[in-house]
């Protein structure tokens, strides 16, 4: 897959994701493997007009890269005007939001509103193609309902207008995350363009990657809700890719490890302590899943405000398991303790 200048085989991309692919989440998962990760969706409004929330979304660190900074809106001369504030922190490319469903990006004929207009999201693809020397790529989904699936003649119009790859959500607007995505349109659309197509929707481990590039003949898989607190899936899909065998589950040990390194990083990038670990909750249900008697350590997580407590409670969760299950792998415990898995 090609995108300016990079050149990514059967690329494995962290999806662009509200208040979680903040700088320490997608640091964390470019260490664990991801190819390409893809900032937060940024209000282009925010931008022109100097929100401190939209400015922070844009701060980038430098193993971050390749990144992504993606931005959001309805109104295209602020579009522009945001994609050249945008390039102030230096992305490899820039992704144009036309697939977000929820009801206050939609209002403001944002995101997958412009399945509602394909014409309108074209004529805002040229203008940023037109706009910025960078790559500019699109994510979007396959039309506005069930009754109106315009992704291939959409996908050949941006082609046309420039745009350097194309990520597909495989659910339309009024599916939400409902039902099961439909990969066989990404097939359809490779059938009708030449840029690179990427595979979005019920992405939920490394077979599914390994199937979708199989079954579809996709570029490259971008990989959302299942990286939450599981950044371990991009280093899981890599190896089946590359070996065809899976890899061990992560242990109890390096998910507790890597919990606990990823909200120091987020402490430090919000600083204020308090307000990082409250928002870090969303967190603990990925790292702890599998884990005996998890629940009962996420309650009591869910009541802390601070660094410490945090790691006193999880560091000594940690030896609580060493105690009753040694040095097990993680299947067997599984096995042994299903009534306690979550």
């Amino acid at each position: 897959m090609k995108i300016g200048s990079l050149d990514i085989e059967q690329g494995i991309l962290l999806a662009p994701m509200e208040d979680v692919s903040d700088s320490p989440f997608r640091r964390i998962c470019r260490h664990f493997g991801a190819d390409i990760v893809y900032t937060e969706f940024i209000s282009s409004d925010g931008l022109v007009r100097n929100a401190p929330r939209s400015f922070q979304k844009l701060k980038i660190q430098p193993e971050e890269h390749p990144i992504a900074v993606q931005i959001f809106g309805g109104d295209i001369p602020t579009m522009v005007e945001a994609a050249r504030v945008a390039m102030q922190s230096n992305p490899d490319f820039l992704d144009i939001n036309c697939g977000c469903w929820v009801k206050n990006v939609v209002a403001r004929n944002a995101g997958a509103a412009l399945l509602k207009d394909p014409p309108r999201m074209v004529a805002m693809a040229r203008a940023l193609v037109e706009a910025v020397p960078l790559p500019v790529t699109v994510k979007t989904r396959l039309g506005w309902d069930r009754t109106s699936i315009v992704i291939c003649d959409v996908a050949r119009m941006l082609e046309d207008v420039g745009i350097a790859a194309l990520a597909i959500h495989c659910r339309t607007r009024d599916m939400g995350h409902s039902g099961s995505a439909d990969w066989s349109w990404v097939a359809r659309v490779k059938d009708v363009v030449s840029i690179p197509v990427i595979l979005n929707g019920d992405v939920k481990s490394a077979q599914d990657v390994q199937r979708a590039f199989r079954e579809t003949g996709c570029d490259a898989v971008m990989i959302g809700r299942a990286a939450i607190g599981n950044p371990f899936i991009f280093r899981q899909a890599r190896a089946l890719l590359r070996t065809g065998q899976p890899e061990p589950l992560p242990s109890a040990d390096e998910r507790i490890a890597v919990c606990l390194e990823h909200l120091c990083l987020l402490i430090e990038h919000c600083g204020d302590e308090r307000r990082a670990t409250i928002e870090f909750r969303k967190f603990y249900a990925g790292y702890l899943k599998a884990l005996p008697h998890a629940a009962n350590v996420r309650r009591e997580l869910m009541a802390f405000e601070s660094y410490l407590p945090v790691e006193e409670r999880l560091l000594r969760y940690a030896e609580e398991l060493q105690t009753q299950y040694g040095s097990l792998p993680l299947e067997e415990i599984e096995t042994m303790d299903e009534t306690y898995a979550c």
